[in-house]
This record gives C-alpha cells, structure tokens and sequence, in this order.
C-alpha cells in the first residue's frame, strides 16, 4: 500500500518515466512471447533466439532501475527513520513500484499479442500478423506468463538490489574488471563465430565489460578535461563529470556496447550478411535496445541534477553567469562524446574482425 501511494502521489514527470518504463516492459514482453512461439514451431536454434531476447530484457530493466533510483519518493529523508521509512523500506516500496509498472507492461504485450493472433476478436490489419505470430498453433499458456512474469520480477529484484545502502566505491575500481570482461566477450566472438549461443553471449559480456569500465571513463573524461592550466570552465565541467562518473558511467557504457554493435552489424552486413535469429522483429529490438539505453542515460543525467542544485545556487550567488553553467554542462557533453564514440568504433572493428576469422 505505501509503493502504490508513493506512486499516486508523485509528480507527473516521474508519473510519465513509470509509463515509459511499462512502455518497454510491453515491447520486451512481446519479444518474449515472439521467441516461445517460434521456439514451439521450429525447436532447433530457440536458445540463441532466447538469449537475443535477454538483450532487451536487461536493457529494460536497467531503464526500470535508472527511473526508480531518480524517483524523489525513494531518497532517503530526515525524520522518515522515525515513521518506518529507513533507506531498506524506501528500496522495497521502489521495487514494488516498479514491478507494478512492468507488470501492467507484461499485461499490455500480452492483450496486444492475443489481439493480433486473433484470439481475442476476430484478425486486425487483414490478418497481417497472423502468420508472424503463429497463429495456427496455440500458446502455452503456462509458459507465456513465466515469460511474462519474468520481467517485472527481475526489475523488481534489481531495483531492490541498487537502492539499497551500501558503501560507495571509486570510480576506478571497476576498470581492471571491465577491460577483462570485454577482451573476454571478443575472445568468446571469435571462437564461436556468427552461428550458436556464443555470439549473444560475447556480446552480453562485452556489453557487462564496458557497462563496468564506464565509471572509469567518464572520470578520465573529468581528468581530461582539467589537464594543461585549466580556466574555471574546464575546472568546473571537469569536477562535475568526475563527480558524476559513479552514476553516468554505467548507462553510458551500455550505450556505447550498442552502438558498437550497430555498427559491428552494419560491418558485417557489407560481408555476406549477419544472421540474427529474431527475424522480422529484430529491427523492433534493436529499436528498443537503444531507446532504453539513450533514455537511462538522460534519466540519470537528469538524476544528479538535485546533487548538484546546491552548488548550482552557490556560484550564482557567488556572481556566475548562468551561460558559464551552460557552457560546462556542453563541455562535459562534447568531452563524453569525443571518447565513446571512438570507443564504439574501436569496439566494432575488433568485433567484425572476431566475427570474420
């Protein structure tokens, strides 16, 4: 009862990021149940159909949790301790909140699937979907909605996972790790070709590698910034982003493993093709892959906006122009663009090159 106050009484922006987090519940879970039928028509290769659309999935739930932890209602406050309100009761009420919103998403994918078998009332758009969602054969019933339940339990878990207390670590300590885990995913690449389970499992560890090394990017990108007799603008864009780097690096790591392996799919697309087992509603997931990955970045960039309100007040009482402010904030942006997205092309080429030996 206190997730689903706490979720009335928010504000209309917060109110609209749950609705896009059951947005891309819905698609995932329309994936989900996609790759079952397709698994019960043809059984031969369902696994890597299956891990395909794990990609979406944990791209979701990475969205679901970026949108929890920016939620207001789950920061801890003084005086809540008292009431019952201490930061694990917060992290639960935000778990709860979010897998209410992915579930009402599961509901929807599944109310538009039926509806486009024609399960429901008769065939939309002429049929037209029939035959890409089997329509002929029945759906396992049991097994759609453990697909389907799949999604708002496992946001739920790693939204109670992220928000609850625990010690900060520096931004560099995941970098070892993450240099590790993507030479690990190319190497798995490499010596599983194009065909199988290896290939969505390189990438995945590949995309945990970069996701792990974003801190650490994002803090050389402070660094950098600040180097050489630093004026007050690079000084100030370049602490600020070394003091974000905890939050930003993650999602921005993520967002540079897919873009790299958009462009590793146009490389290899200008070399006999790359088979990718999702069919017709690959473009779909692609689509949805990289709109929750662009969307957890700008709502954790817009998370650290609080953090940073107070010094925001400080220097413009202090006499700062608000165009100085602006000014940094477009550094820090042109800075994080100049290094991932050379990251992402380094990244596609040793991709294609692993996937053409």
């Amino acid at each position: 009862m206190l997730a689903l106050r706490l979720a009335r009484g928010s504000r209309p922006l917060v109110q609209l990021r749950r609705l896009l987090v059951a947005v891309a519940a819905a698609g995932t879970g329309f994936l989900l149940l996609y790759v079952l039928l397709e698994a019960v028509d043809r059984p031969a290769g369902s696994f890597p159909r299956l891990l395909w659309a794990l990609v979406p999935l944990a791209v979701t739930v990475q969205f679901a949790v970026a949108v929890a932890r920016s939620d207001p209602a789950t920061r801890p406050r003084e005086g809540l301790d008292a009431a019952g309100l201490g930061p694990v009761r917060l992290a639960l009420a935000a778990a709860v909140s979010t897998a209410v919103a992915c579930a009402l998403g599961s509901a929807l994918a599944l109310a538009v699937f039926l509806h486009l078998r024609g399960d429901l009332s008769g065939l939309p758009f002429d049929g037209a979907g029939a035959a890409l969602l089997h329509a002929g054969r029945p759906l396992p019933v049991a097994a759609a909605l453990t697909l389907l339940a799949l999604v708002p339990l496992t946001a739920a878990t790693a939204t109670a996972l992220a928000l609850r207390p625990r010690a900060p670590l520096a931004p560099q300590t995941g970098l070892p790790w993450g240099i590790a885990l993507t030479a690990s995913g190319l190497a798995v690449e490499a010596s599983a070709g194009r065909g199988g389970a290896g290939m969505p499992a390189g990438w995945a560890l590949t995309a945990v590698g970069l996701a792990l090394a974003g801190p650490s990017l994002a803090y050389a990108c402070g660094a950098l910034v600040q180097a050489v007799r630093p004026g007050a603008l690079r000084l100030l864009a370049g602490r600020a982003l070394q003091e974000e780097a905890p939050r930003l690096g993650p999602p921005l790591g993520v967002l540079c493993a897919v873009g790299a392996g958009t462009l590793a799919a146009v490389l290899l697309g200008d070399r006999d093709g790359l088979r990718v087992p999702l069919g017709p509603l690959t473009g779909m997931a692609v689509a949805l892959v990289a709109l929750c990955a662009a969307a957890t970045l700008l709502v954790s960039s817009s998370g650290v906006h609080p953090a940073r309100s107070a010094a925001r007040r400080a220097l413009l009482d202090l006499g700062a122009p608000a165009r100085t402010l602006r000014s940094a904030a477009g550094l820090r942006i042109t800075a994080l663009t100049a290094v991932c997205v050379p990251l992402s092309w380094a990244v596609a080429q040793l991709t294609s090159l692993a996937l053409t030996r």
